[in-house]
């Protein structure tokens, strides 16, 4: 056995007031089942994936709070799949999902505190889980040969209270960043950017080197309603001596994560020479506000320095090697991986590496057409047999880490590695075996816990529900959005999606017209269920338009060009200045709308986007919640769908929607098993629309706390001896995903889900039922 070590234990000494008696450092043993080694999103929701499974499990980290980057003492705020708005209904549900949308109730301006109390108290909630923090992990202790190695123990420093803890577990996960567990224990890694051609990457460099992203700062300001000064120190950089002002976007009010590009060292050792990369990013930050506040060119006279880090960032070291090494290609092809337990949607962002003094864009953004799938042998070491990783040192090239490293797609992968890990606890394999044996258990105890994968649906054979037949008390039928809220002058192209089943016969619009003209309109598919952009044509209309304000004008789509298909259809309106659509007061669920061409808020100084890639030529940023005004008959909200499998958006919403609210009038959707259980769990998910973008910090607020179209008040209701009984209620629901385990089973073949209120939606919305004896 070999003990990688990076110091030395500290000996034992004599207290000088009592010679007698010896003072030794506290030493002490943890088993558990999983150790999770750093506290960040992703060992985060490795950690509550693992222990609510039933596992015991040990969460270390070596800060005095969790959350890595995203925590109060570095502030990055958490990007993912959503892309702040690019990609479409993209946003993480799973743990991560919930993260959010506790962040969104209790913490809308986005106060760092508040979010390190939302992650405390997520990770407290589970009894299953013993968390310590202010732990370093500096030794590890395995064996076997090169390419079979094992994890015996990892051992570690509680900073302040001088304990040695040794952590035994069946299965350890490397969610540190930096990857030094994996290290410690042999695994096999790479630093740096491969060669183009090792994996064909043009975004590749021809020649393999070391080069990585660097490292961050952040700083914070304030206006304090009266003058203040500032004098620099003597270390502070002068930027005007530097390209700093040339190239990058500076401004007195700015908060924050948009000062993301004070970064530096991604050519230099960003973990060996952290503390040089520090103290010249602090240089910089001091040269930086110097510039703002004695310059003469901003006002900010009254403003002054809140918070300025001195924890830099990390985006970049060790990148495990597992059975699988994620690509660009696999990325941007949108492979769908047989065991994708994941995915992603941030674009390839890979940043110069001279940092903030490079004299090209702060960043270089390549987008796939949708979101892309991760794959569970990217999770896991290809040489140390119980060793999982997830976060920015996953199994991936250079340029696929370009997007996997944002902090809200390390979290997913973390909780598909801890779902990983207790199940290969459980089943006594390791996650290789795991993988290539139990693939399916995997992915649909994913699934059950409503993790963020696509395209997979429930196969659980122990839930009821599948095997049941469904009704409501109502089901719309159709889209008629007819309450215009603001002329739209059609100056550009524009589209707007919508799911059909089987064809449709026809849409209506709603225009005005200053004169006899005709609206060219295109119908097309979106290649693939994931995605929400243009990709094939089916038909191209020519439609007339008379004279008049807020006419309804008849679209005569051919039915036959989608038979036989469940899909969102892309309507394409194209550009004719004599015409207005209408912008709808009313958001509906698997309606979106895009304009075309609509030129990016950011500087290209500082991000470069390709404004042909379909996700950035068609953009619904200024339109979310606000569809064009339209009608179409379709049944693609039927009560159905709430045992059809899907949990998330995939070629069609997924989930029921009952006709608008009346006072005096309940809607309920209702599922007849096949035979009479003794019901004990019944899951539900809500719809909380995850096309809407959260964010934990203070890049955007949300108008509301709550997604107004998640149900608020809601019985639980079991059909038994002749009656309905009401065995489960919740008055003040704001959360996705609800599962109530019953203190008695109830006998029952019926069950229904009564909506009494939403928090501000106008219909009842139900994603999936579940039902377990």
């Amino acid at each position: 056995m070999v003990r990688n070590t990076l110091s030395k234990a500290y000996p034992a000494r004599q207290l000088k007031a009592n010679p007698k008696e010896a003072y030794f450092m506290r030493q002490e043993i943890v088993k558990s089942d999983v150790t999770v080694i750093g506290g960040g999103l992703a060992g985060i929701s490795a950690a509550i994936a693992a222990a609510r499974l039933g596992q015991k499990v040990a969460l270390v980290h070596n800060r005095s709070v969790l959350g890595g980057n995203s925590s109060s003492e570095v502030r990055v705020w958490v990007c993912g799949a959503t892309g702040h708005g690019v990609n479409r209904y993209a946003r993480e549900t799973g743990i991560m999902g919930e993260l959010f949308i506790q962040n969104q109730y209790r913490n809308p301006e986005g106060n760092p505190y508040l979010w390190d109390l939302t992650l405390l108290e997520a990770v407290k909630a589970e009894p299953n889980l013993t968390l310590f923090l202010n732990t370093d992990v500096r030794e590890v202790e395995a064996d076997g040969e090169l390419d079979n190695r094992i994890i015996r123990s990892v051992n570690g420093w509680m900073m302040g209270s001088e304990r040695e803890i040794t952590f035994e577990s069946e299965v350890f996960l490397d969610c540190t960043g930096d990857g030094l567990v994996g290290f410690l224990a042999g695994a096999a890694y790479r630093i740096g950017r491969e060669a183009r051609d090792e994996f064909g990457e043009d975004w590749a460099p021809e020649v393999a080197d070391d080069i990585t992203l660097g490292s961050t700062l952040l700083f914070y300001t304030k206006d304090v309603g009266k003058p203040v000064r500032f004098v620099a120190p003597a270390f502070a950089k002068d930027i005007t001596t530097t390209s700093i002002p040339l190239k990058r976007v500076i401004r007195s009010g700015d908060s924050g994560c948009h000062y993301w590009w004070i970064e530096w060292g991604g050519e230099l050792d960003t973990v060996h020479e952290n503390e040089r990369i520090r103290d010249e990013l602090w240089s910089v930050i001091y040269g930086i506000w110097d510039f703002i506040k004695n310059s003469g060119r901003f006002e900010a006279e009254n403003m002054t320095l809140e918070w300025v880090g001195s924890i830099p960032g990390k985006r970049e070291f060790r990148r495990f090697l597992g059975d699988t090494i994620l690509t660009q290609n696999d990325v941007i092809s949108q492979v769908p991986f047989e065991d994708r337990i994941a995915f992603g949607g941030w674009s390839i962002d890979l940043h110069p590496p001279q940092g903030v003094y490079a004299t090209e864009s702060g960043s270089k953004h390549l987008h796939a057409d949708g979101i892309y799938h991760i794959p569970f042998g990217s999770l896991y070491s290809r040489n140390v047999s119980n060793l999982l990783f997830a976060g920015r040192n996953v199994s991936a090239s250079h340029v696929a880490f370009g997007t996997t490293r944002v902090m809200a797609t390390c979290a997913v992968m973390g909780e598909a590695a801890g779902v990983g890990a207790a199940l290969s606890v459980i089943k006594g394999v390791t996650p290789r075996e795991l993988r290539e044996k139990h693939l399916n258990e995997l992915q649909q105890t994913m699934l059950r816990t409503d993790a963020s994968v696509i395209g997979l649906h429930n196969t659980d054979s122990s839930d009821l529900a599948r095997k049941g037949t469904v009704m409501s008390s109502s089901t719309m039928t159709g889209i008629l959005l007819d309450r215009a809220s603001e002329e739209y002058a059609l100056k550009s192209d524009v589209g707007f999606i919508f799911p059909a089943e089987d064809g449709f016969a026809g849409l209506s619009l709603l225009v005005t017209s200053l004169k006899e003209t005709s609206l060219t309109i295109e119908l097309w598919d979106t290649g693939r269920a994931e995605n929400y952009v243009p990709a094939n044509c089916r038909q191209e209309l020519q439609v007339y338009v008379g004279t008049g304000e807020k006419q309804w004008i008849d679209v005569p789509a051919d039915a036959t060009r989608f038979a036989g298909e469940s899909c969102n259809v892309f309507v394409i309106v194209r550009a004719n200045e004599e015409v207005s659509l209408y912008k709808s007061d009313t958001p509906l669920s698997g309606v979106l709308a895009f304009e075309r061409g609509v030129k990016p808020v950011v500087s290209s100084d500082l991000e470069d986007h390709q404004p042909d890639q379909p996700v950035i030529e068609w953009s619904m940023k200024r339109l979310v919640r606000q569809p064009f005004c339209f009608a179409v008959e379709t049944s693609a909200y039927s009560a159905a769908k709430v045992v059809d499998g899907y949990v998330r958006p995939f070629g069609g919403p997924h989930l029921w929607v009952s006709e608008p609210l009346v006072e005096g009038r309940e809607e309920w959707v209702e599922v007849s098993l096949p035979r009479t259980a003794d019901v004990q769990d019944i899951h539900i998910t809500f719809n909380d629309d995850v096309n809407e973008d959260l964010i934990n910090l203070h890049h955007h607020e949300t108008p509301f706390l709550i997604i107004p179209e998640l149900v608020m008040s809601y019985e639980l209701q079991a059909y038994t001896n002749g009656d309905w009984i009401t065995v489960a209620s919740d008055c003040h629901n704001r959360t996705r995903k609800k599962i109530h385990t019953l203190e008695n089973a109830v006998k029952t073949d019926r069950i229904r889900i009564v909506v009494k209120e939403t928090n501000g939606g106008n219909r009842a919305e139900v994603v999936e039922v579940r039902i377990y004896e």
